[in-house]
């Protein structure tokens, strides 16, 4: 049952494990950004009764801006998810995938090769890596290994890397080999409207095109993303927030006993014995977390949490304490 479970929407989490869904739920399985934003004022009868712009030309220009690449080598997706889908169309063989990662790749590829090193997967054409990975949280710098090997494509997954902690990103997208995958739904908490974008060369992202769907990006989601796109202040207090808060969290658990793996980003693995009885005892405290039997090579043997409030984080911490031993 775990198994098929995503991290969001705990509620199902709840059902599975047959406990009574609480009023309230803390939820450290989603690794959104916990941080909210100033409400925006949207005017919802006028976008919800015009179709979107299909090219989200506003969105691509702010993007081609930020980082210094043309418009035409931006295309706009439903979420990565999306992109990840339109990828497979385009590459159904011979892609290997660095192990272990996002489980929406195993579904979207159906002859994917899950690779445990980078020098395994040097033997397929393109190459999938979740950078920041999920769930580990770690960062690669890979600018080296892809210049050393421009006959492999590199499909590389930043939906997270707006939340480094510490390392410097990489600029990537220069390389020829590169395909480039952003989320803006992480970091701005825009789960529910369903955004994120590809940066790659003119004939890849012509190629993409063609296979996805008119007005694939709602009013909404490309309302919300323009107005967030602009605010570099609320990046620079989330990244101020989760540098100081992830470290606190992650002693907090030490010291309660957790075996906590280090991450490059605000979510990262616990070691447990026995991920049932830590995620029962979670939930009949109103805590949800990420269970890792999906994650190839993780096997359960982790749970996977994300920082959250203060108080919340706390909370967490002293209700750990509680098990004999995690």
């Amino acid at each position: 049952m775990l198994n098929i479970i995503h991290g969001a929407n705990p509620e199902n989490l709840f059902r599975a494990f047959n406990i009574p869904i609480p009023p309230e739920i803390l939820d450290f399985s989603t690794n959104t950004n916990i941080l909210t934003w100033p409400d925006v004022s949207l005017n919802m009868q006028h976008l919800a009764s015009h179709y979107p712009d299909p090219e989200c030309s506003r969105l691509r220009e702010l993007i081609a801006e930020r980082e210094h690449v043309p418009p035409s080598r931006i295309l706009f997706t439903n979420g990565t998810n999306e992109a990840i889908f339109l990828l497979a169309g385009l590459f159904p063989e011979n892609t290997a995938i660095l192990e272990p990662a996002y489980p929406e790749y195993a579904r979207a590829f159906t002859n994917l090769h899950r690779v445990f090193s980078l020098e395994e997967a040097l033997s397929f054409s393109q190459i999938i890596i979740v950078n920041p990975n999920n769930p580990t949280g770690k960062y690669l710098h890979l600018a080296e290994f892809i210049r050393a090997h421009p006959q492999n494509i590199f499909i590389v997954d930043e939906a997270y890397i707006d939340f480094l902690l510490r390392k410097k990103p990489e600029r990537l997208c220069d390389f020829p080999n590169v395909i480039i995958l952003r989320s803006l739904t992480k970091i701005f908490h825009l789960s529910g409207a369903r955004i994120g974008y590809v940066i790659a060369g003119d004939e890849i992202i012509s190629a993409l095109k063609k296979r996805q769907p008119s007005w694939s990006v709602n009013a909404f989601a490309q309302e919300l993303a323009a107005e967030f796109l602009g605010d570099e202040g609320f990046l620079r207090r989330t990244r101020d927030f989760y540098s100081r808060e992830t470290p606190a969290f992650m002693n907090m658990l030490r010291e309660a006993g957790c075996e906590v793996i280090d991450s490059d980003v605000h979510f990262f693995l616990v070691r447990v014995r026995d991920d049932e009885a830590v995620i029962r005892h979670l939930l009949t405290n109103g805590i949800a977390v990420r269970h890792t039997r999906n994650f190839a090579g993780l096997g359960g043997k982790y749970i996977r949490i994300a920082a959250r409030l203060p108080d919340d984080n706390r909370k967490f911490a002293d209700t750990v304490k509680n098990l004999v031993r995690v």
